[in-house]
């Protein structure tokens, strides 16, 4: 089949069990909408979305991120790769693209039994999504859930509740997005503008597959995250709180909600989407005197009882070796390595 339409790719992306949610044709909707142009392909039974982004004098780079899928489950080993990477390269190579960056939805374990699907990548140290997570399950009861917490984490969701927070989930964007300029400010970090988060919204959560919630005191906003499903699994992606009331732990209230809801929709886990890309004891031994990047998070993230999970890759697939050379110096720049 090869390069398909966005109605077929939508067809095929719900016939998959468990895709991610950036491999979804709305993902790809939203990201055409600030500088990237989506294309799918499918071969047999394994597909991707890829998505392209211009530079300048007509060159290009390609994304593909948490693919490929398929219909048939698993995608390690999968014998529709070949012709699948064969019709990409092609893709590629037709439309000036310097390198193709896949991040694949696999786990660094389930990475390690593959034996050819990569063939011709090279891994990279430049990552688009975050590398590593914390992943709770939800399959067991909301009791059980509970006491896999840190007990500090049960504690303060049980105080939030008592204290008098409220939780609910919200249709208008305001009151997230409010919150989430006054954490950028505070806090430092880069946001996406309101059209960017009002877009995501309304393509997604006419399907079932978004939500917003908000945590008040008083009627007063105290912190929000919107979180995402797509199969059995859910993300949280966004979220923001205020400097007011934080004695009220109404974040620790707020996940715990989106969780139940992500549950009552089907879902088995709840991903909780960036922690420092370092192992267990790294992060047991640091969190406690470090505040920097993602490391704000971690305190907060481990007390939900979740599994530390890395992702595999990033691996790039290079066209142009001297372009390509020149943006591995310009990450290291960036980097500061």
């Amino acid at each position: 089949m090869a390069k398909i339409s966005s109605h077929e790719w939508q067809e095929f992306i719900n016939s998959c069990a468990n895709p991610h949610i950036l491999q979804t044709q709305r993902w790809g909707e939203l990201k055409s909408h600030y500088g990237w142009t989506p294309a799918w392909f499918v071969e047999g039974s394994l597909g991707a979305q890829v998505l392209l982004q211009n530079l300048p004098l007509g060159f290009k780079v390609a994304y593909l991120p948490r693919g490929p899928v398929s219909t048939a489950g698993a995608v390690v080993n999968h014998p529709d790769w070949p012709a699948l990477q064969a019709e990409l390269d092609r893709f590629c190579l037709d439309r000036k693209v310097v390198f193709l960056k896949m991040e694949p939805d696999l786990w660094e374990e389930e990475f390690e039994e593959v034996t050819g699907p990569i063939s011709g990548f090279r891994q990279s140290s430049h990552s688009i999504q975050p590398p590593r997570t914390i992943v709770v399950s939800l399959e067991e009861t909301e009791e059980e859930i509970l006491a896999r917490m840190k007990s500090k984490t049960r504690y303060n969701i049980r105080l939030a509740g008592k204290k008098g927070v409220d939780v609910r989930e919200i249709t208008a964007l305001d009151p997230f997005y409010d919150l989430l300029l006054g954490t950028s400010d505070r806090a430092d970090f880069g946001i996406h503008t309101r059209e960017y988060y009002q877009l995501t919204y309304e393509l997604f959560q006419p399907v079932g597959a978004c939500a917003i919630f908000l945590a008040e005191y008083n009627s007063a906003p105290l912190a929000s995250i919107m979180v995402f499903r797509k199969g059995d699994r859910s993300w949280y992606f966004y979220g923001a709180s205020s400097n007011q009331h934080r004695e009220l732990m109404p974040t620790y209230l707020v996940q715990w909600e989106a969780m139940r809801w992500a549950k009552r929709q089907g879902c088995k886990t709840y991903d909780l989407w960036g922690v420092p890309d370092q192992d267990f004891d790294t992060l047991e031994d640091e969190f406690t005197t470090r505040s920097d990047g993602l490391w704000g998070v971690y305190r907060f993230k481990r007390g939900f009882g979740g599994q530390l999970l890395r992702a595999s890759g990033p691996w790039d697939k290079v066209y142009n070796p001297a372009l390509y050379a020149l943006y591995q110096f310009r990450t290291r720049i960036q980097g500061g390595n």
